[in-house]
C-alpha cells in the first residue's frame, strides 16, 4: 500500500504547527482528523475527512 503524508505547515494556523504524519491513507486520515480536532479546534465532519484526504501527498 502506497504510503501517504499529510504536513500541518501547508495549512496556515495561528499556532504555526509543524506536525508531518505519514503511513498508510487508512491510518494517517483517522490521525489527521484526531489532530485536527484536538490541537485545532475543528469538529468531526464528513467536509473535515474529505479535505484532509485532498491535502494527502505520496510520501517520498
Amino acid at each position: 500500500m502506497a504510503r501517504k503524508s499529510i504536513d500541518c505547515r501547508e495549512m496556515p494556523s495561528e499556532s504555526g504547527c509543524d506536525l508531518k504524519m505519514s503511513g498508510s491513507e487508512d491510518h494517517v486520515v483517522p490521525a489527521a482528523v484526531h489532530h485536527a480536532v484536538t490541537a485545532h479546534g475543528h469538529q468531526d465532519t464528513p467536509e473535515l475527512r474529505e479535505g484532509i484526504r485532498k491535502m494527502l501527498k505520496d510520501d517520498e
